[in-house]
């Protein structure tokens, strides 16, 4: 009887070896209900054990591919599963190529990252910093802009760059000495496409 899944066994190597240490590739034999084989393994499961346990998570094989769905390993790690359905030529389910990837490193990444990034709701910027600094107030407006606006310096439109150099005309930043140039090179403009722009604004003001 011709052996189905040997051609996936070295396709799960690959896998885990482009990927190791940090996910595991398994394949399950639905025909023995037992794990076939198992690379850059992450738990205690071995080839020959029981897969039930994780066929039962699964559900409906219906679909070619199922997941991503999140899993627990046996040492508590955060695992993020895919799983690959294996046919034969009749199209009948024989076997499951599962992808385990730990992602406990990256949640730790993200939670240090978001404590990193926060600021303490009691501690305001200190003004006497930033009170005469007027290209803080430049940085502020246009990073305030571009978050609201949901874009980029490098693509923003004429009207998005119009509506910008309103709100700096409008606070005043034009008056200051040497801002216009600094607004240029932030804003990655010509003094020309600035001046004919701010001009457009103040006509239309």
């Amino acid at each position: 009887m011709a052996d189905l899944l040997a051609p996936y066994l070295p396709v799960a190597d690959a896998i885990a070896t482009v990927f190791k240490p940090h996910a595991e590739v398994v394949i399950h034999d639905l025909g023995t209900g037992t794990i076939r084989h198992i690379a850059n393994r992450l738990s205690p499961r071995k080839a020959g054990d029981d897969s039930l346990a994780d066929l039962d998570d699964l559900g409906s094989l219906a679909d070619a591919v199922i997941g991503p769905y999140p899993k627990t390993n046996a040492d508590g790690r955060s695992l993020k599963s895919i799983t690959a359905v294996l046919r034969d030529g009749r199209r009948k389910p024989i076997g499951l190529l599962c992808i385990n990837v730990d992602v406990s490193m990256f949640e730790a990444m993200q939670a240090m990252s978001k404590d990193f990034l926060r600021f303490a709701d009691d501690a305001p910027r200190p003004a006497a910093l930033f009170r005469n600094d007027w290209r803080e107030e430049v940085n502020d407006i246009v990073g305030q802009f571009l978050g609201d606006r949901g874009t980029m310096l490098a693509s923003m439109s004429v009207v998005d760059r119009e509506a910008l150099v309103t709100l700096l005309e409008e606070r005043g930043l034009f008056d200051v000495r040497h801002a216009a140039t600094y607004i240029t090179q932030l804003l990655g403009l010509s003094r020309a496409t600035l001046y004919k722009t701010l001009k457009a604004v103040r006509e239309a003001g």
